[in-house]
């Protein structure tokens, strides 16, 4: 059964830490429509530059071209046998889409981090990424100011200013939060504490995503039915 997951949460979560660290640890990519912008931001491509200036507002990109990256990547090889996404979908049509791309696939599992609002401002004001490959700094820098990736230089991203965060909440709240409702009703669907330390948010996803497959499992032998 292959490991089909979403990150869902507001910007600051922790969707991307999480995401990366299961993904390794399950050997399933981690696809972030972040990260796959900032690449082409980097590369000065038209697609980049114009992302570029809708990113440093805040604001998300549009669906069709979100769509378009995700139809692109979930039919290479490599995500055959699961994935983990971040930063998709984050709109309703977006969720819409995924589900017809799902189709023939195993099921969706979809965990939302919760982190309380305070938690987030304070997380977002003091978060640095690399300008070089994009990885968030977690601590663990030998060097400060220096991605232990790559070495490339660390910098706040340009969306993490303070009028920045907050037109991001506002969009989560009105175009993002939707999906938890989207998605709630689902036997796929998990709630993960985000204000906890990262091994035990770590060991909560795992527990949730073992859970669900357990379930899944039990249900295609027979194991589910009274």
């Amino acid at each position: 059964m292959a490991t089909n997951v979403i990150m869902l949460g507001p910007p600051g979560a922790g969707k991307g830490t999480q995401g990366e660290r299961f993904a390794m640890g399950h050997r399933i990519p981690r696809i972030s429509t972040g990260d796959i912008l900032r690449d082409e931001i980097h590369s000065g491509s038209k697609l980049g530059q114009a992302a570029k200036v809708v990113m440093d507002r805040g604001e998300l990109v549009s669906d069709e071209v979100m769509i378009g990256i995700v139809t692109d990547r979930l039919s290479r090889s490599d995500a055959m046998n699961g994935f983990v996404l971040d930063g998709f979908p984050r709109t309703v049509g977006q969720a819409k889409a995924l589900d017809a791309l799902m189709l023939g696939r195993d099921s969706l599992i979809v965990l939302d981090i919760v982190v309380p609002e305070a938690e987030l401002v304070r997380r977002l004001g003091s978060r640095m990424i690399c300008q070089d490959c994009g990885h968030n700094a977690d601590g663990k820098e030998t060097e400060p100011g220096t991605c232990h990736f790559c070495g490339g230089k660390l910098m706040q991203r340009a969306d993490d200013n303070a009028s920045i965060v907050l037109e991001r909440f506002k969009i989560y709240t009105t175009a993002t939060k939707p999906l938890v409702d989207f998605y709630r009703s689902r036997p796929t669907f998990r709630s993960i504490n985000g204000a906890q330390p990262l091994d035990r948010v770590a060991a909560d996803l795992i527990a949730a995503v073992d859970a669900i497959a357990s379930g899944a499992a039990g249900i295609a032998s027979g194991g589910g039915k009274r």
